[in-house]
């Protein structure tokens, strides 16, 4: 009896594995080097917090040509002063950052605003990190405290004090007289 378990075990053993090698299914130029879910970290430049960026997922892309994070199910982020005061925030359906050019390109439902409380709406707008611009093609909704401008076409400064949309539209006064309740 002893030797029919032996020799079972033995048979058993002989038996050649198979290896199966992923590297050939595998193409790192084509995966993310790095998922992150539930993203909410701050971004700091020489000690001093400038950003805080929110997100579902932040895919990171380090092995492919051009270098980009991708934030497929869209983005929240606050820029912030020295004193750590929000000055800024943009929100985007989707976003991606092409690390080296130093260049975000944020797509549907675009929303910028700046304090006090200026806002800008487009489908897609380009923010240019070197040349600290921001910049869009399509359509561009800003309102301000005396008007609301449309057109298509926009450029900025990153701190949208400066900013000029290249197509008006329209041009479109706010009495503020007539939209308060108590009157």
């Amino acid at each position: 009896m002893a030797s029919a378990v032996l020799a079972a075990i033995s048979v058993g053993s002989c038996k050649q594995e198979s290896k199966i090698d992923i590297t050939k299914t595998l193409n790192p130029g084509k995966m993310p080097s790095m998922v992150t879910h539930n993203v909410n970290t701050l971004i700091s430049d020489s000690g001093v917090t400038q950003y805080k960026i929110v997100a579902p997922v932040w895919y990171v892309y380090d092995e492919v040509d051009t270098p980009y994070w991708l934030f497929p199910e869209g983005l929240y982020l606050q820029k912030y002063d020295p004193s750590f005061n929000v000055i800024a925030t943009v929100a985007a359906d989707s976003a991606r950052f092409f690390r080296v050019q130093k260049l975000w390109r944020l797509d549907g439902n675009v929303e910028m605003t700046k304090a006090p409380k200026d806002l800008f709406l487009s489908p897609r707008v380009f923010w240019d990190q070197r040349r600290q611009r921001l910049y869009s093609d399509t359509f561009i909704h800003i309102e301000n405290a005396t008007h609301v401008l449309e057109g298509t076409g926009f450029e900025s400064n990153e701190r949208l004090t400066e900013y000029r949309i290249l197509h008006p539209t329209g041009i479109f006064p706010i009495n503020k007289e007539e939209i308060r309740p108590d009157k």
